[in-house]
């Protein structure tokens, strides 16, 4: 195995510029980066050579892409990293294809496409005793005669993401909740009128604001087994249609007990790579209930490498130095977000968390993946204050002025 590696990121979002912060960091490389568009976060970096190409989540062209990094980095090996689950799926249909220098750490298709199908995933949870919301399963011929085993609120989601977002509709939105029947046959007749035709999941709405969630960061070693696991107790998202569900501010928690019921299912399934949870607790019963699996890590994972384990340095030294891993469970305390602290004091309003999160700033204890002191061209930092003010206004526009 060549040790001189070149990481290869695609994607153009805060989970590329987090990944490459994360390499750059640890080992003082510079990322190259393809995603589809001239904007967000990496335009203007020192520490990505970001590249756009439109067509870049289509097979041919993304092969193309790939395939033609490698030749002109064929002295080098090439870690190839995904940071949207389409160009992770590209990564893992294609493994067999894929040039001798490059390594895409990642698992077998009809497993990783199981694992993101959510009513698929939901069985997978109950077969193995992991706790997840009273789910209902939707299909297209079911029209509107149908009846439910509990009651409104309810969640509305499409099992299929990737083809959920091929069929765009003025109305579109990530999660959709629905207050009654009446408004759940709309989202349903909306969502497949667009041309989508797979299932939909209709679940129990789990009381709780964005407190009650949790996300969980995992990585699982060449031979399957967990290496890395890192609980966060997320204290705000975006709410933006499409954004929603986004995190937004993340203090990591420790909570064994719960974290090891995942150890068990990403072993037994001999799972490889990164993965990430989305969890809720639910006051109702007491139960921390899981929602869905991304198998990759997500776009909040710098709140992992801010608590002092830096994502990148799994797998360079899994992958290319074949180092053996100990198993770790993160229990440094530390706050993340990406939003001002403006923002994040303005809309979060439990006075023990506000204390919490004042304490860790105090104290050094806190991180945003974008603003990295390596980092900060003129250009590049006018962008992020720029955007980093316009969260003022997305948060105002979707849950109003708040003191």
């Amino acid at each position: 195995m060549n040790r001189n590696f070149i990481p290869l990121v695609f994607g153009g979002d805060i989970n590329v510029y987090s990944v490459a912060r994360a390499f750059h960091e640890e080992y003082g490389v510079k990322t190259c980066a393809f995603g589809k568009y001239l904007t967000g976060p990496c335009i203007g970096s020192k520490i990505i050579d970001y590249k756009a190409n439109a067509k870049l989540d289509e097979q041919d062209t993304f092969l193309s892409v790939l395939n033609g990094f490698a030749e002109e980095h064929r002295d080098e090996t090439v870690l190839a990293v995904g940071c949207g689950d389409s160009y992770v799926q590209l990564l893992s249909r294609n493994r067999d294809k894929l040039p001798e220098n490059v390594i895409a750490p990642y698992i077998d298709i009809d497993l990783m496409n199981s694992l993101i199908h959510k009513e698929r995933f939901y069985r997978l949870c109950e077969e193995n005793g992991l706790d997840c919301p009273h789910t209902f399963v939707h299909r297209r011929e079911m029209g509107h005669d149908f009846e439910l085993p509990f009651e409104a609120p309810y969640i509305v989601k499409p099992s299929s993401g990737i083809e959920y977002w091929k069929h765009p509709f003025p109305t579109q939105k990530k999660v959709y909740k629905a207050k009654d029947r009446t408004e759940l046959l709309t989202v349903l007749d909306s969502i497949y009128g667009s041309g989508y035709d797979d299932s939909i999941v209709i679940q129990d709405f789990i009381p709780g604001d964005d407190t009650y969630m949790r996300v969980l960061t995992n990585y699982s070693d060449r031979n399957g087994k967990v290496k890395l696991m890192a609980l966060g107790h997320v204290l705000l998202e975006e709410h933006t249609p499409h954004g929603l569900g986004n995190h937004a501010v993340i203090i990591t928690e420790h909570n064994e007990e719960l974290a090891l019921k995942f150890k068990t299912l990403l072993e037994k399934l001999n799972f490889t790579g990164f993965s990430n949870f989305d969890i809720k607790y639910d006051q109702r019963d007491g139960k921390f209930k899981v929602f869905e699996i991304n198998t990759r890590q997500g776009r909040s994972n710098y709140y992992v490498t801010g608590a002092g384990e830096n994502i990148a340095k799994y797998l360079v030294e899994d992958y290319i130095y074949q180092n053996s891993l100990e198993f770790k469970i993160v229990t440094e305390k530390t706050l993340w977000m990406v939003v001002p602290k403006g923002v994040a004091f303005r809309y979060i309003k439990s006075p023990d968390i506000r204390k919490e999160m004042k304490a860790l700033i105090r104290s050094g204890k806190y991180t945003n993946s974008l603003f990295y002191r390596k980092d900060r061209g003129i250009g590049r930092m006018l962008r992020l204050c720029k955007s980093q003010l316009g969260h003022y206004y997305k948060y105002w526009k979707y849950l109003g002025r708040q003191k």
